[in-house]
């Protein structure tokens, strides 16, 4: 009997300007590679994810709106099948507070603070450009950059996000990343696999609940070896050491030109498998040899 692959989606919806483009093609590709592979809806009652030798979460983009019942569904799933990654990375990724653990164990991190819900008026704010999001979000969701005279606008933001629940993730604006971009390196399999240059998403002015392209200007990007390290580093301190199917390490340059880590993506990367179409018979491999 064929292996088989479910890849875990999100349904359609009018508020999220986002479309797995990629997932067409792996369905296909993992099918042509010996599984029987199909997508489905994370949140739909009636799959029976004990069918699958794998499920694999993909584009299960409107998780941050559900993040408690996101991480029960890969809980469940996780004691029925092989889940990819694992539960316990999907419950530690979906907050951004990872970010201090990573920083603690020596990686190279852009600089975070937090505020969590609670007055505001005690936030201490960096003295020039900087960056407010919840800590849990993607997409640029609720994110707005400030410059030093709009202290006010920053902590009416943080207000809000508080008065949803949500704790806030305050960072200095990385400068160079309006010139030198931001950088994606994925690793499929273990191994590093590809790697796609973006351009920023927050341009000065923009409000923080207005719509943003999360995926500017990309192109296919080669890592320099300091990037590589720091990507492989990040990933070594994700407690545990957990097995990972898949990993996004989103980098951007500081001050001083070294590069620093943005976010680490665990659960829903978008791979850019579009513009790395020689990688998409290994990752369909990968993907087999894991169901299996």
């Amino acid at each position: 009997m064929a292996l088989a692959v479910a890849l875990a989606t999100f349904r359609p919806q009018d508020h999220i300007d986002a479309v797995d483009r990629d997932l067409p093609d792996l369905v296909r590709a993992v099918t042509a590679a010996g599984a029987t592979a199909r997508a489905a809806h994370w949140d739909d009652p009636d799959v029976d994810w004990s069918a699958y030798d794998l499920v694999l979460i993909r584009s299960t983009w409107d998780y941050i709106e559900h993040v408690a019942e996101f991480t029960a569904w890969a809980e469940r799933v996780a004691a029925l099948t092989r889940l990819a990654n694992p539960a316990g990375v999907v419950r530690w990724n979906t907050d951004k507070r990872y970010l201090g653990e990573l920083a603690a164990a020596g990686v190279a991190t852009v600089p975070t603070a937090y505020a969590a819900p609670g007055p505001a008026d005690g936030l201490d704010l960096p003295a020039g450009e900087f960056v407010i999001k919840p800590t849990v979000g993607g997409g640029s969701h609720l994110a707005g950059r400030y410059r030093p005279d709009e202290h006010a606008a920053a902590r009416a933001h943080v207000a809000r996000l508080h008065a949803e629940g949500l704790t806030a993730l305050v960072q200095p604006y990385m400068h160079r990343i309006d010139t030198t971009g931001e950088r994606a390196l994925i690793f499929f399999g273990g191994h590093y696999r590809h790697a796609i240059r973006k351009g920023a998403v927050l341009a000065p002015g923009t409000a923080y609940d207005a719509a943003k392209t999360s995926h500017p200007d990309v192109r296919a990007w080669q890592p320099t070896e300091a990037e590589l390290a720091l990507a492989e580093r990040a990933l070594a301190a994700v407690p545990g050491a957990p097995e990972l199917l898949y990993a996004r390490v989103d980098l951007v340059d500081g001050d001083d030109g070294a590069p620093r880590v943005m976010e680490l993506e665990l659960i829903e990367p978008n791979l850019f498998l579009g513009v790395h179409p020689e990688s998409l018979p290994v990752v369909a491999e990968l993907i087999v040899k894991a169901a299996g």
